[in-house]
């Protein structure tokens, strides 16, 4: 069986894989993002999920995910970005929802310098959310869950993969 490594441990990023490329085996493992516990930025949230990805044993394809927010004309959203690297080194990038955050959380990552899933956890009062339904979530009414949106970033990412191989599994 063909092997993804994955650089987190997180649940709903392990779901995602694993219906996303079913037919792999998907390895957690825990490592840095090198960038700040809550990404503030686009850029900054990419550098996360590729040093994620870069530090994953190369025997398989390395995928790396990495959840942020980031400031777009005075809201604050919620982004998500993913990297895959393949036995070759090519690297695929992929971004996936956005939607926007409510000023609270806004007030609470940017002055109080929290993390997102703090924040949600404080006003959701539901316990270590981003294991579970995360943000999108609770501001979808659970129509979209976060393993939802990594399932998406996992697709497009492997099939930029796919297509580089011209369609061959």
């Amino acid at each position: 069986m063909n092997k993804i490594y994955l650089g987190s441990t997180n649940k709903a990023k392990l779901t995602a894989v694993g219906k996303a490329i079913p037919n792999y085996e998907v390895i957690g493992i825990s490592v840095e993002s090198k960038v700040r516990a809550q990404p503030l930025d686009d850029d900054e949230t990419i550098k996360g999920a590729l040093n994620r990805a870069q530090q994953l044993p190369k025997d398989g394809l390395r995928i790396g995910l990495e959840a942020g927010v980031n400031l777009h004309h005075g809201m604050l959203f919620m982004v998500n970005w993913g990297v895959l690297i393949d036995v070759e080194d090519n690297v695929y990038y992929a971004g996936g929802t956005r939607i926007p955050l409510t000023e609270e959380i806004k007030q609470n990552i940017f002055e109080e310098g929290k993390e997102l899933s703090t924040a949600m956890e404080k006003i959701s009062s539901i316990e270590n959310i981003k294991e579970k339904e995360g943000a999108i979530g609770y501001f979808t009414n659970n129509q979209v869950i976060r393993s939802d949106i990594f399932v998406h970033i996992v697709k497009l990412l492997y099939g930029q993969y796919l297509f580089k191989k011209g369609g061959k599994q």
